[in-house]
């Protein structure tokens, strides 16, 4: 439950923190539409990121083993949880924006920070899809695509990659846990193929093309990577923020909008990442 907003506006009233709470709802609200990192990421911890730190946990595979092994040894297999990551949520951010005491008899208290609300979510936004993206990039094995031109079948190629993983923890990727994203350069290419075609599930007139081979496709602006392909849960973003602050500057006509927060970002499976680097294309 969130703190009420603080005292330090002029009018304390109910109406007042129940609009800020509003906005500050908006604020969160927004950034999981407009941020494609928080589609993306892994959310299945334990723990507070208040406190600090969150647990995300991976189990091994399970063995199939000849009838009778569990009753021979009296016990059946312990369930090893050999990928377990601890994620401390300990970069620290802040908004701060000084606002002329004018400015805020025109449009309120709230009002002004339910303008500027409108600007941090999208500021916030990519500031968390550069940490994602960067992360994934940092850890994701290399695809080659040497001798491939044909774009379709350079995606192909990493998706390919990426559903045959095997590890202690995986057999193979189903295609519906997976994600591509794709740069603008590397999208256009792949959107120009499919316009050139006949694919009943993509319609040309719409701007995305929403799955390619079974992997949700995404235009990406935040990676430097041509092509990445993941795990929907290889990444974990958790993102905390404090309550929108109004204060008065000293010795000034001015107040502070102040909102303040953390996050972390780090990966869960970076065994199910992979990017490429696309070659000159044919069509």
């Amino acid at each position: 439950m969130r703190t009420d907003a603080l005292n330090i506006f002029s009018d304390a009233s109910q109406e007042v923190k129940d609009k800020l709470l509003e906005i500050q709802t908006a604020l969160i609200d927004g950034i999981f539409a407009s941020s494609l990192s928080a589609i993306l990421k892994n959310s299945n911890y334990s723990g507070s990121p208040d406190y600090g730190s969150v647990e995300f946990k991976r189990f091994a595979n399970a063995s199939v083993d000849t009838y009778g092994t569990a009753r021979a040894a009296g016990k059946g297999k312990a369930l090893k949880n050999t990928g377990k990551v601890t994620l401390n949520v300990d970069q620290p951010i802040e908004i701060i924006e000084e606002v002329n005491k004018f400015d805020i008899n025109m449009y309120g208290e709230t009002g002004i920070v339910e303008k500027r609300s409108k600007n941090h979510v999208s500021v916030l936004a990519v500031n968390l899809d550069k940490a994602f993206f960067a992360v994934i990039e940092g850890v994701a094995t290399v695809v080659n695509l040497t001798g491939i031109t044909a774009i379709e079948k350079q995606v192909e190629k990493v998706i390919q990659t990426a559903i045959k993983t095997q590890n202690q923890w995986v057999e193979g990727v189903d295609k519906s846990m997976l994600a591509l994203t794709l740069s603008p350069e590397a999208y256009g290419e792949l959107r120009n193929h499919l316009d050139k075609v006949t694919v009943p599930n993509v319609n040309s007139a719409v701007r995305e093309m929403g799955y390619f081979h079974g992997v949700a496709v995404y235009e990406n602006i935040r990676q430097t990577a041509d092509i990445l392909c993941f795990s929907k849960e290889a990444v974990g973003q958790p993102v905390v923020l404090e309550q929108y602050q109004m204060e008065k500057i000293g010795l000034s006509n001015d107040f502070a909008i102040e909102l303040f927060g953390k996050f972390g970002t780090k990966a869960i499976t970076p065994d199910l990442c992979y990017k490429a680097t696309i070659t000159s294309s044919s069509n």
